[in-house]
């Protein structure tokens, strides 16, 4: 019996990730008898505690300033959806591209990148602090939740995407943040000569469709520029022109939303365009063709790479350096400087389970324990914890 055209677009393609072929967790468990491998990577990660935390977490707008603006619980939900919906046309494991994307941003401390520039301050004569390499601290080390394994034991795949997803990470390993992965590798080899699998690398550009385009509807709704601002602009301004010449009579907000709707689209369609080109012309034919590739195979074509640089430093002048985000970032990092300094001074006054991690006298683990409490923090809890220390009257009245 011949297959349909749904069975055939759905068949697993030669260079896609099995999940049955799995290389397994570090701590050997049974199988699952309801979720492969790499679905229940996914699991743990959706119920893990650094997850429910990105929903008070900084993307760009503090969550105060407003409900509709992505956090990084919002923005690594919509990249889990492009990145599955990549995988699903290219034919590759829908689950693992899924997982990668759902678990890239567990690392990022408050206040988004000001929270990262701080920290990496304050680290640097500690051994630096790096967001990718703080998101694989937590699935193999600081998520305590399972009586036989700290972290979260989750698949080689799975690791390998969370590390690897921008590609080979050898150069950084000379980097003291990134001895922590070092180390790692020396007992489970994740291969960080090699490019990850197309799922990470499906989770990887997702993130990069994800934040140019919702940074630009987050940034229109903040009043920080306008639709005619952008009219001008590679990627979107056509796509806006598209937008109003097929509605014309339709409101600023459905334009915005709608144009929006289109320019992932267009990304989506350009990066699979690209990546077939590149599958065929590299002759990709395994997963293990995919690690050993001279480049990066998920990609945006040239004239798209070249759109984005535009648009970027768009983002950048009209939005991420704009006034009021600056003022947020200014203040965001003093906060964090404040607490990092007292709680290096007087580890005492840190809740006990993080103040007896901190109490070393060696100051390269105690500022390491002071940095995994600060990063772990949401920005709602960062700035109670910072009056709490800092208000004499609020201290006065808990």
């Amino acid at each position: 019996m011949k297959s349909s055209p749904l069975s055939q677009i759905d068949a697993r393609a030669p260079y896609a990730e099995n999940a049955g072929a799995s290389r397994g967790r570090l701590v050997p468990e049974a199988p699952s008898r309801t979720r492969n491998a790499f679905a229940r990577d996914r699991d743990r990660i959706i119920h893990c505690t650094a997850f429910r935390r990105l929903k008070e977490k900084t993307q760009v707008f503090v969550a105060h300033e407003g409900d509709h603006y992505r956090t990084r619980l919002t923005h690594s939900l919509e990249v889990s959806q492009i990145a599955r919906s990549l995988a699903h046309a290219l034919r590759l494991d829908q689950d693992l591209a899924e997982t990668v994307a759902l678990a890239h941003d567990l690392g990022h401390p408050p206040f988004g990148h000001a929270g990262e520039d701080e920290l990496q301050a304050r680290m640097e004569p500690w051994g630096g602090f790096d967001h990718n390499v703080q998101t694989f601290r937590v699935v193999t080390k600081l998520e305590t939740r399972y009586p036989t394994f700290d972290g979260l034991n989750l698949s080689w795949e799975t690791i390998e995407g969370v590390v690897k997803h921008n590609g080979p990470v050898t150069h950084k390993l000379d980097e003291p943040a990134w001895r922590a992965i070092a180390d790692y590798t020396a007992g489970w080899d994740l291969r960080l000569d090699s490019f990850a699998s197309l799922e990470a690398q499906a989770a990887a550009i997702a993130d990069d469709i994800a934040y140019n385009n919702h940074d630009v509807d987050d940034g229109v709704q903040a009043g920080l520029f306008s639709l005619a601002d952008l009219a001008d602009v590679p990627l979107i301004g056509p796509v806006l022109h598209r937008t109003r010449r097929d509605w014309p009579d339709l409101d600023e907000r459905m334009i915005r939303l709608e144009a929006v709707r289109r320019m992932i689209g267009v990304m989506v369609d350009d990066v699979l365009t690209e990546t077939e080109h590149r599958l065929a012309d590299d002759r990709i034919t395994s997963p293990e063709d995919v690690r050993a590739a001279r480049h990066t195979l998920i990609q945006f074509s040239d004239p798209m790479m070249a759109d984005l640089g535009v648009l970027r430093r768009f983002l950048f002048e009209r939005m991420y350096r704009h006034y009021r985000v600056n003022r947020t970032r200014s203040q965001a990092r003093r906060m964090l400087a404040q607490m990092f300094d007292l709680f290096m001074a007087e580890p005492e006054v840190m809740p006990t389970e993080w103040g007896a991690r901190a109490a070393s006298e060696d100051l390269h683990k105690r500022s390491r324990a002071v940095c995994d409490y600060i990063a772990g923090m949401t920005d709602r809890y960062a700035t109670l914890e910072h009056r709490k220390l800092f208000n004499l009257d609020v201290a006065l009245d808990l």
